[in-house]
Order: structure tokens, then C-alpha cells, then sequence
């Protein structure tokens, strides 16, 4: 007999693997028709908010190492949608901003979040319930967070 603890329908891991999976796959379609991915999305998303931004900033907002956003920046350079300069305070620190063409982007996704966002709408998560989940993930997320700077 399997214990309870095993049992796959009882593994909040393989729920949030889950959702996470099938989130990119919803966002895969509005994104690849700009040629973009998830993870340069967010990138965007970061930069959108503030423009001009150190590697090591972005990073930290999205929870990353920097030598895994670096490769990402990188790229997306090559694709023209941002530019890498030295600090003008310290030219070992590298500051990301958008081009024009980065910029437009904006526009042009504008209703990514409200496609994505009627995707996700069922009984459990409405226009009401989605800021209380949001604050479970972040916990959830903080705690992990905490938990993995502990064991480094």
C-alpha cells in the first residue's frame, strides 16, 4: 500500500509544476508571433516598469542568478530589443535599456495580460479571488526563497 505522502494527487509540487507548464504554453502562441519567449517576456516586463536597469537588478527581480539572465540579455540584444552599456558610476556594471524597438513592444503586446489572464478565470480564480492568490504564491515563493539562501 502506498502512503498518502506519495500519492501524486497529493503533491502541491506536481500542481504548481502543472500550472506553471500549461501558463507558458498559453503564453507561448501570443508571444512567439513577436518571436519572443516567456522568459525575454518578462525581461520586458522589468524593463517596461523601469527602464535602464543593472543586470544584477533584473536578476534579483526575477528571481534569478545573473549568469542566467546574462545569456538571455545577450540575445535579446542580437534581436535589437535592448542594449548593454558600462555604468556611467562603475563601468564593471553592465545597464540594460530598451530600444525603440523593445519599447514598441509594449503596444503591440498590450493584451497579452488581459488574453492570458481570461485564460486563467475559472470558478476557484476571479477578478475577486486572484489578489488572495497572488499573496499565497508570494509566500509560498518567499519561503522557498528564504529556505534555498539558508542552505547556500
Amino acid at each position: 500500500m502506498i502512503k498518502e505522502e506519495f500519492k501524486l494527487d497529493n503533491q502541491l509540487c506536481f500542481r504548481l509544476y502543472t500550472a506553471s507548464r500549461l501558463l507558458s504554453q498559453a503564453y507561448h502562441p501570443l508571444l512567439s508571433a513577436h518571436g519572443l519567449t516567456y522568459p525575454q517576456y518578462l525581461v520586458l516586463l522589468v524593463l517596461w516598469e523601469h527602464d535602464a536597469q543593472p543586470v544584477n537588478d533584473i536578476a534579483k527581480r526575477l528571481l534569478l542568478e545573473t549568469n542566467t539572465v546574462t545569456p538571455l540579455l545577450q540575445r535579446m540584444e542580437k534581436e535589437g530589443l535592448l542594449v548593454r552599456s558600462k555604468g556611467t558610476r562603475d563601468a564593471r556594471q553592465i545597464i540594460v535599456s530598451l530600444t525603440k524597438k523593445g519599447k514598441e513592444l509594449q503596444r503591440k503586446l498590450a493584451d497579452v495580460p488581459h488574453t492570458v489572464g481570461q485564460a486563467v478565470m475559472c470558478d476557484s480564480v476571479t477578478p475577486e479571488t486572484a489578489p488572495a492568490l497572488f499573496v499565497t504564491l508570494d509566500d509560498i515563493i518567499k519561503t522557498l526563497s528564504e529556505h534555498k539562501s539558508q542552505e547556500a
